[in-house]
Formats: C-alpha cells, sequence, structure tokens
C-alpha cells in the first residue's frame, strides 16, 4: 500500500491504514522526540499521543499533502505543549517562536503562527526585561534606538568594550532561553 492510498483508506477508519502508518513512522517520530525529552518513557508517551491525534483527525487529512510533514508538526506540537505545562504561566503564554514562512502546511498552520509570532515578541519582551537594569539599558539603546556602541557608550559615559560586553552577554542570555523553541519551529 502506497502512502496515498493509506491516507485514503484512514480518512475511512482503516485500521491497517493507521497500522501502516504507526510502523512506518513510529520510530521517525520516537528519534524526533528524543531530541527534546530527557526520559524513554516520555519520548514514548508522546510517540503515541501523536498517533492519537493522527487518529482523531483523521477525516482532515490531504493526501496531496505532506504527510510525514504533518505528523511532525503534531510531534512538535506535542512537545511545545509538554514544555509549555513545565514553566510558570507568564512563561508559558510568551514561549513560542513565529513557526517557518515557507511551509508545507502552511493551510494548516497560518493563524497558529501569527499566533507564535506574537507570543514569541512577547516572551523576548520579557526576557529583555529580566535582564539587569544597566544591561537591559544598553541593549534597549542598540536594539530599539538603534545607536552604535560609540554612541551608547558617550551616552552613559562609559567605555566601548563596557557596551560591547553588555550587549553579548544580553544576546548570550536571549539566545540560551529561545534555542529550544527555536528548534522546534525550525524544523519546517
Amino acid at each position: 500500500m502506497n502512502e496515498k492510498e493509506a491516507i485514503l483508506k484512514l480518512k475511512n477508519d482503516s485500521h491497517e491504514a493507521f497500522t501502516f502508518f504507526y510502523q512506518q513512522y513510529w520510530n521517525m517520530i520516537y528519534n524526533f522526540t528524543r531530541l527534546y525529552t530527557n526520559s524513554i518513557d516520555d519520548s514514548k508517551e508522546i510517540v503515541q499521543q501523536v498517533f492519537i491525534k493522527l487518529w482523531e483527525n483523521r477525516k482532515f487529512l490531504k493526501e496531496d499533502e505532506n504527510f510525514e510533514g504533518f505528523l511532525f508538526i503534531i510531534a512538535r506540537n506535542i512537545i511545545f505543549n509538554s514544555f509549555k505545562r513545565s514553566f510558570n504561566e507568564d512563561f508559558y503564554k510568551i514561549s513560542v517562536l513565529k513557526a517557518y514562512t515557507e511551509t508545507r502546511m502552511k493551510d494548516y498552520y497560518e493563524i497558529e503562527e501569527d499566533i507564535y509570532a506574537t507570543e514569541l515578541k512577547e516572551y523576548l519582551t520579557l526576557l529583555i526585561d529580566s535582564l539587569p537594569p544597566r544591561q537591559k539599558e544598553i541593549f534597549l539603546l542598540s536594539r530599539e534606538e538603534n545607536l552604535s556602541y560609540s554612541e551608547i557608550a558617550d551616552r552613559l559615559g562609559i567605555s566601548v568594550k563596557t557596551v560591547e560586553h553588555s550587549i553579548s552577554k544580553s544576546l548570550k542570555y536571549l539566545k540560551a532561553n529561545v534555542r529550544l523553541m527555536l528548534i522546534f519551529f525550525a524544523f519546517y
């Protein structure tokens, strides 16, 4: 059975087609989840959730769309949602990244991408607000007012090296805190 035939059969409630996809993609989805979880059991649970979602949403599948991409998006969302639950509520509300701009699954996720972009902006604002006051001031002068390092140094009465060091620390902090979300959404 090829993938398009299997999708058509799955849409018609075929357990055989479901088993075909389960056997075809289980290892691939499992290996993907292991990149983001520390527990084998958590990874296996996420894979099971992916296939439950597949079964629940089988009627909405399109045989001409990228099925593998669809499964990975489901996996990504389940992983991401599990991470969201582990963070505090404020962090949860603002800890996502705008999804990729060119996507094979664009029809499915255009609204979701807009939400992610908004939440990422809020998340970055929260991260910037959590910087030490002077570091935050230097970073905002650089990024929001587009001042050069020397202009910032002159305005604040500090050395250019201090500005460079402060911005470097800020960027490292921001990068470290959004790296996981970047990995999730850069996949597509």
